[in-house]
C-alpha cells in the first residue's frame, strides 16, 4: 500500500496524527488494476508500477491509497489513479463502482495473504479500464504494460510484495483471464 502526504488536502493527518491512528484503527483504502481492453471488453494488458520502497527495495505494484474522510469512493479512485498514472490515462469508472474483491491487510503476517507492517487496513479492490496516455507519476518509477498471462506468471509475482500478487490473480479471475 503506498499514499502521498500533502499538507494542504483537507483530510490528511499529520506523519505523527496517522501513525497514531494507524495503531488503533483499520484505515480505508481502494486498490486499482489498471487494465486495456480490446474492442469486445476483453481484458488484453494489465498496468503495473514500479516502485521504490523506503527501505530501498523495488517492487511492482497496484494503484492504492487511502480514502480521505468525506471522499466518495469513485473520486479516491480517479485521485490515486491520475496520482499514479497522470492525468491523461482516462479511467472508466462507472458512477457507482463495485469492487471485485476485499482485501484485508494485516501488520501481522499470515492472517491473509495481504501483509502491511504499519497497519491493518481495509481495502476495496477494482478492475479499472484505461484507454489514454499513461506516464508514471509522483512515487512510480514507471508502468509496465503485461499480458495477462505474463502478470499472472512467476516472474512478475514474485516482484509483488505485500500479497498484492494475490490481487492481481483475484483481479485476472474476475475478468477471466487468469490461465
Amino acid at each position: 500500500m503506498t499514499e502521498s502526504m500533502s499538507d494542504s488536502a483537507p483530510g490528511w493527518f499529520s506523519p505523527e496524527e496517522l501513525d497514531a491512528v494507524r495503531r488503533r484503527l483499520p484505515i480505508l483504502y481502494v486498490n486499482a488494476v489498471p487494465v486495456r481492453a480490446d474492442d469486445t471488453g476483453m481484458v488484453t494488458h494489465v498496468g503495473l508500477l514500479l516502485r521504490a520502497a523506503p527501505d530501498g527495495t523495488i517492487s511492482r505494484a497496484l494503484v492504492s491509497g487511502r480514502v480521505l474522510y468525506h471522499e466518495r469512493i469513485r473520486d479516491a479512485l480517479v485521485r490515486h489513479l491520475e496520482k499514479d498514472l497522470g492525468p491523461m490515462a482516462l479511467p472508466h469508472i462507472p458512477a457507482s463502482p463495485q469492487p471485485f474483491t476485499v482485501a484485508e491487510y494485516f501488520p501481522t503476517p499470515g492472517i491473509t495473504p495481504f501483509h502491511d507492517p504499519r497497519q491493518h487496513a481495509v481495502s476495496l479492490a477494482y478492475v479499472v479500464p484505461v484507454t489514454g496516455d499513461c506516464q508514471p507519476r509522483q512515487d512510480a518509477l514507471d508502468l509496465v504494460w503485461f499480458t495477462p498471462e505474463e502478470a499472472a506468471g512467476p516472474a512478475v509475482q514474485e516482484e509483488m510484495s505485500g500479497g498484492q500478487g494475490v490481487l492481481l490473480r483475484q483481479a485476472l479471475g474476475h475478468v477471466n483471464r487468469l490461465v
